[in-house]
Formats: structure tokens, C-alpha cells, sequence
């Protein structure tokens, strides 16, 4: 299979291949994806009961995503373009003895081959990593039944998030390491919901994810000033 390569960043792939070994250390690097993931899951089988469900997720990198769904019931494929990445993923499945089926591709690439496939389609923390969120976008929608649910996380694009995400998130509360995130590569809620629109997909419901310092813990709340996630549905033609 070719891979399509025009819409990866190859400093961001690098960028998670050197972090690799860190992704199932749940005080490590990652911690903050193991702390918000029961959240992620709850939301996303709030919407969609995941048993059954052939469901695709975007960006999976160590699995910590896929493999809870999987433990939901879900036959779940991830895929990623940071192959050392998924070589964790494929290990740490052998010891948590979860069924998911890891691939080194693109959206795009499968988009091409696997189009109405997935019944979900998840792409979390992905969209602010690639140099055109539109054509994953796209992408997703391609893939998903008619009647499928896409699911998306990613950053609010304003001063607010520059200052919670990235001064305080990687420089003064350590959450990242220094550089996980671009700025200028945040997403603003309306551009992620007029792509979508574009791509058929319609939106259904939104909410911010809240981080409390005092308390370190995280919460789901109608605020989408910084982290924040979105359920979309696929369009029925007639």
C-alpha cells in the first residue's frame, strides 16, 4: 500500500516516535491523556454505544485510546504515522490482551481504499499535529457510514489557550513536554465545525475540557475556550 505523505509533519511524527517508550507510564509524559481518557470515553459512549461498533481511531499513537474502546466492546482499528509508536501499541495490547488492529497510515491513505467502512470515527488530540486539519476532516467523513458519528478533541485558537495550553500546560505545570504544541496550529471551534459542515457532517454536540490546578483533576464543562471536543453525524442522502 502507498502511503500518502502530503498532510503529515514529520517534525511532529519524530516529535512522538522519541516519546514512545513513555506512552503507558501513567506518570509520565502521557499522564494527562491516561487522566482524561475515562472522560473521552464517557462522552463518546454517551452519543454512541461502542459495542459492536466498527470503529477507526485517528492518531491512536500507543493505544491508550483504541484499547479502552476495545474493552467496550468495539472492533477498533488505529492507525498512526509514528511507527515506534505503534510498535508500543502492538506490544502493550499482548499484555492488556485487547483485540486492535494497528496500522502505519494515513487518513488520507485509508480514505482512498476503505470509503462508508466505520460506523465511528475518532480523531483526538490529532488535527492540531497536521499541516491541513480540513483534509482529515474530509478524510473522516469518507470513511464513516451514512448515519456514522465522528468524534474530534483538539485546542481553541485565542490568548486564552496560548496561556493554559502551552505556557501553562509545558512551561510552568510540566503536564507536556516543552513543544508538544504550536500555537499557530490550534483550532478554532468554528473552523472545525464549518469543515465538517463542508464534509457533511453535522454537527450535534460540543464541550470544553477543564483542567483544575488546585485540585489536578479534569472535568467536562460548557466552556470551549481552550481544550474542548465535538460530536458530529454523518448525513443521510436520500
Amino acid at each position: 500500500m502507498v502511503i500518502k505523505e502530503k498532510n503529515i509533519d514529520n517534525n511532529e511524527i519524530n516529535k512522538f516516535n522519541q516519546l514512545a517508550s513513555r506512552w503507558w507510564d501513567p506518570e509520565g509524559d502521557f499522564k494527562p491523556l491516561h487522566d482524561i481518557n475515562p472522560l473521552r470515553i464517557d462522552y463518546i459512549n454517551k452519543y454512541k454505544n461502542l459495542n459492536e461498533q466498527k470503529i477507526l481511531d485517528i492518531g491512536c499513537g500507543g493505544g491508550i485510546l483504541s484499547e479502552a474502546m476495545a474493552l467496550k466492546g468495539g472492533i477498533v482499528t488505529g492507525i498512526d504515522m509514528a511507527e515506534s509508536a505503534l510498535n508500543v501499541a502492538k506490544i502493550h495490547q499482548i499484555e492488556s490482551k485487547t483485540d486492535v488492529d494497528y496500522k502505519l497510515t494515513t487518513v488520507e491513505n485509508l480514505a482512498a481504499h476503505e470509503e462508508g467502512t466505520y460506523d465511528i470515527v475518532t480523531c483526538l488530540e490529532m488535527i492540531e499535529h497536521v499541516p491541513s486539519p480540513k483534509e482529515v476532516i474530509e478524510s473522516c467523513s469518507k470513511l464513516l457510514k451514512p448515519g456514522g458519528s465522528a468524534f474530534f478533541s483538539t485546542i481553541n485558537r485565542n490568548p486564552k489557550a496560548f496561556i493554559y495550553a502551552i505556557l501553562g500546560a509545558e512551561h510552568i505545570l510540566k503536564l507536556l513536554p516543552i513543544g508538544t504544541h504550536e500555537y499557530a496550529k490550534f483550532v478554532k471551534p468554528s473552523e472545525l465545525e464549518y469543515w465538517a459542515r463542508n464534509a457533511s457532517l453535522d454537527l450535534k454536540d460540543s464541550t470544553g475540557l477543564i483542567y483544575n490546578p488546585f485540585t489536578k483533576n479534569y472535568s467536562l464543562e460548557k466552556n470551549l475556550d481552550v481544550n474542548y471536543l465535538m460530536f458530529f453525524k454523518k448525513k443521510i442522502t436520500q
